[in-house]
């Protein structure tokens, strides 16, 4: 492995890869670690020729890149959905990259992952990290996407999980976890209290724990969409990517996949990286409006669940990640993202859960305001599958009218709209 250790991204101390699980000492759980590489090793061994020539179309063919003993990666061989995760595709959105009057818009469809959302990605490196460290059962908090994923993920390794979900989660992504065979603790709290007792639970039963950001290797997981950007889109960056923030540790992962891109050799700048938020979870926003380097605790509303945090827990990362590439934080209404959900199905044909419209809606927001340059490629990150909150989806488009079952009827409800 070219994996050499951590760095906490509060004190800048850093780490061997045994002498830390979780998070920072010094810091706790405000301490959250980047996991380090040896670059120079890896430019030695690594060719983007030969990597684009790869047989794998998961994340697998970015093995080396990745945090994993080689006998630990060897467990995804016959692990069900592990072997196809990642690799999820681009759509060209030309219809509405002439509406918004900008040169290329490009939709990456995460909802196409063996669980429907980008969640897979951590949690199938987490999960074999599990293997690896000797752990028989894993545990994390979620507002659903990510526990799906570990449920799925832990069924296919044979590993028992256990998930804490907030008790209003939508029943879609509750059924997922119960098919998956997780045990299933319905928190009567938000996702936030559900994080701190998922890492109460772990410690008080020697779980292994995948709670985002807390675990560094989440990051990890999440950074392959950057190298499948790169690669679909013909070996370079596109100039922006806007992402749905919620604890920030996509964000953060797209990011630090672009980074090792960049220090491979492989491409010469980083895209411009735009977080948008829900008007109702905005603490990420917020802290970058006033400036400062972490989010401060807020009360979280929002029809978009996934991204409803209120204490962002990769906030240092996530923000400093839109500072350094020029970037912005925006903010949505939950009306705006309704719409999204609409737009993004009609113009191109991805179904998106409300937290993965939220991006696209960021989109149409910075497009009117001006913020995207008109010969700017752009993608949007669709991050999860609109299946997994149906009544959203019911609720931007209104219910579909009845008609009697009897032709000569119905051609008359029917005369009378057409």
């Amino acid at each position: 492995m070219a994996f050499i250790g951590f760095r906490c991204g509060r004190c800048g101390a850093t780490y061997d890869p045994g002498e830390v699980r979780y998070v920072c000492p010094r810091d706790g759980a405000e301490g959250t670690l980047d996991v380090l590489y040896d670059y120079d090793r890896l430019r030695a061994a690594l060719d983007p020729e030969r990597l684009r020539a790869h047989p794998a179309r998961s994340i697998w063919r970015y093995a080396p890149l990745l945090p994993l003993r080689p006998k630990t990666l060897a467990r995804e061989e016959g692990a069900g959905p592990l072997q196809t995760v990642g690799w999820t595709p681009l759509y060209r959105a030309e219809r509405t990259a002439r509406r918004l009057g900008l040169r290329a818009v490009y939709v990456k469809d995460d909802g196409r992952n063996p669980t429907a959302s980008f969640k897979d990605r951590a949690s199938a490196v987490v999960a074999l990290k599990a293997i690896e460290e000797g752990a028989s059962v894993v545990t994390t908090a979620s507002s659903g996407n990510a526990a799906a994923a570990l449920a799925g993920m832990a069924a296919a390794l044979g590993l028992v999980a256990v998930i804490f979900v907030p008790h209003t989660a939508p029943p879609a992504k509750i059924a997922q976890l119960l098919i998956y065979g997780a045990r299933v603790y319905l928190v009567e709290g938000t996702y936030d209290e559900a994080f701190d007792l998922a890492i109460a639970a772990a410690e008080a039963f020697g779980w292994y724990c995948r709670n985002t950001a807390y675990n560094p290797f989440t990051r990890e997981g999440k950074k392959t969409a950057a190298y499948e950007l790169w690669e679909q889109l013909g070996g370079r960056a596109p100039d922006r990517v806007f992402v749905a923030v919620g604890d920030g540790n996509i964000l953060s992962g797209i990011w630090k996949g672009f980074r090792d891109l960049a220090a491979l050799g492989w491409i010469d700048r980083l895209p411009v990286l735009m977080g948008v938020q829900a008007e109702g979870a905005a603490a990420l926003a917020h802290a970058w409006a006033r400036g400062d380097p972490d989010a401060r605790p807020e009360p979280a509303q929002t029809i978009a669940d996934s991204i409803a945090v209120g204490r962002p827990r990769d906030a240092r990362f996530a923000l400093q990640a839109v500072r350094e590439t020029g970037g912005a934080f925006l903010t949505v209404q939950d009306e705006e993202i309704l719409q999204a959900m609409q737009t993004l199905a009609r113009e191109v044909g991805v179904f998106a859960e409300p937290s993965a419209a939220a991006a696209f809606a960021g989109l149409e927001k910075a497009a009117r305001e001006g913020m995207v340059g008109e010969e700017e490629e752009v993608v949007v990150m669709a991050t999860g599958n609109g299946l997994k909150d149906v009544s959203s989806a019911i609720r931007a488009t209104g219910e579909a009218p009845r008609i009697p079952a009897a032709i000569p009827e119905a051609l008359k409800h029917l005369r009378a709209e057409w």
